[in-house]
Parts: structure tokens; C-alpha cells; sequence
């Protein structure tokens, strides 16, 4: 397996490079509910709908202050082996030796201050919204494993009245390992609670994004509030 390696000059070029990325890209990234903070470690588990997922966990993390870790699959990570340098480590699907190798690593990082391990449960990309979400059972191993607080988040990328897209996150009820249910039942409940957002009301911008066109104008004129 390819194991995590953050830090070192490659890592802070990574950090950065992802969130002028971001920046480039979206209006900004907004949360409801509360964000874990803290010493402890936690498992965060997340639909995935999106080739951005892993890269708003980044930014996620630094906003909340995050030791922040994402499982991968390993054919991708090997294909761009720089992100093991923001926190990316590998598993093969269908692999036995790995995922207890990928799982053991997981643990590992789970005992450091801070730290949190995000994973898709759904192994793949789907479409946003379709419900109920199809998980894998590797979420409930890993949680078991780690003997973590898990928390559910849902992420949803949607254009209002701006010009650019917003990243919204839904923060579900923190829980337990458990059974496979606990996790389908907190991760569709917090997509569901997303899906139904029609504007931004109710959610706080962690970390700002760009400006679109009507907004750069809007504060030439002095009208931007």
C-alpha cells in the first residue's frame, strides 16, 4: 500500500496549491451544523459525487484545524502519488492483504491528536441525491478498528443567484462504531437534509472562495455589504 507522507516542502506547496484550486474554482465553502474540534481523533465519513471530494476534505480540515487523512483507491493514488503528501493513503478493493494493511495504517493515524480519516463509503462516484446511498462495508471495519467517534457529512456543490458555484456541507450527529445501518442512516439523513438547501441560509462560510463578475461590480459601486 502507499502509506500517508505529510509535511516536507512538497506538502506545503500541495496545501497551498489546493486552495488557490479552490479558490479558483467556487464562491466559497459553507457548513451547517458543527465542525469536530478538538484533540480527539475521528473517523468523518462522506457520499461522493464529485472528482473535488478529497480536495474539499482538504479544505475542510484547514479550516477546522484538522490532522486530516483520506483513504484512496490505490491505482489512483499511484497514478498522482503526490497527494500521499496532503494526507492520501491507499487501499485495492477486493484485496484482502491490503485492506487489513490499509486498515491498520488507518488505525495508526487514528491515535494521533487530531487527527481524522475521511473515507467514501460508497467506493465510487454516484450521482448527488439518489437515495438510499449503496455503502460498502468497509466503513463499519474501519470504524470498528479505530475505535473513533464517527461523524457523518454530506457534500453537495450548488449555483444559487451567483455566479459561481458553492460547496455546502451538511454536518450530521457524531456516533459510535457500529453496525452497518448507523452509517447508511446518518449518511442519507444528511444528504437528504442538503439536497433539500435552496439557498444559504443557515450556513456560515469557512473558507471564501472567488468573486464573480456581478459581486467584483457590486463592490466597485459600493454596494457589497
Amino acid at each position: 500500500m502507499i502509506r500517508a507522507a505529510k509535511g516536507g516542502p512538497l506538502g506545503w506547496l500541495l496545501d497551498r496549491y489546493v486552495g488557490w484550486k479552490f479558490r479558483s474554482a467556487f464562491r466559497g465553502l459553507w457548513v451547517r451544523g458543527a465542525l469536530p474540534a478538538g484533540e480527539e481523533a475521528r473517523l468523518v465519513y462522506m457520499n461522493h459525487s464529485n472528482w473535488w471530494d478529497g480536495f474539499i476534505l482538504h479544505q475542510l480540515g484547514q479550516a477546522a484545524g484538522w490532522d486530516a487523512y483520506c483513504l484512496m483507491e490505490e491505482k489512483n493514488l499511484r497514478r498522482y502519488r503526490f497527494l500521499a503528501r496532503i494526507g492520501a493513503f491507499s487501499i485495492r478493493p477486493g484485496d484482502p492483504a491490503s485492506s487489513l494493511e490499509s486498515l491498520r495504517h488507518a488505525r495508526e493515524l487514528l491515535r494521533r491528536p487530531r487527527a481524522v480519516v475521511g473515507l467514501f463509503p460508497e467506493g465510487e462516484l454516484r450521482p448527488f441525491g439518489v437515495l438510499p446511498l449503496r455503502l460498502q462495508r468497509g466503513v463499519e471495519l474501519l470504524a470498528r478498528a479505530g475505535k473513533r467517534e464517527c461523524v457523518p457529512v454530506a457534500l453537495r456543490y450548488a449555483f444559487f443567484e451567483h455566479e459561481r458555484p458553492d460547496v455546502l456541507v451538511e454536518v450530521g450527529t457524531p456516533h459510535p462504531p457500529g453496525p452497518m445501518e448507523v452509517f447508511q442512516e446518518g449518511l442519507d439523513t444528511v444528504v437528504r437534509r442538503v439536497a433539500e438547501a435552496t439557498s444559504l441560509e443557515g450556513f456560515t462560510r469557512v473558507v471564501r472562495g472567488g468573486s464573480g463578475v456581478a459581486e467584483r461590480w457590486d463592490t466597485v459601486r459600493g454596494l457589497e455589504t
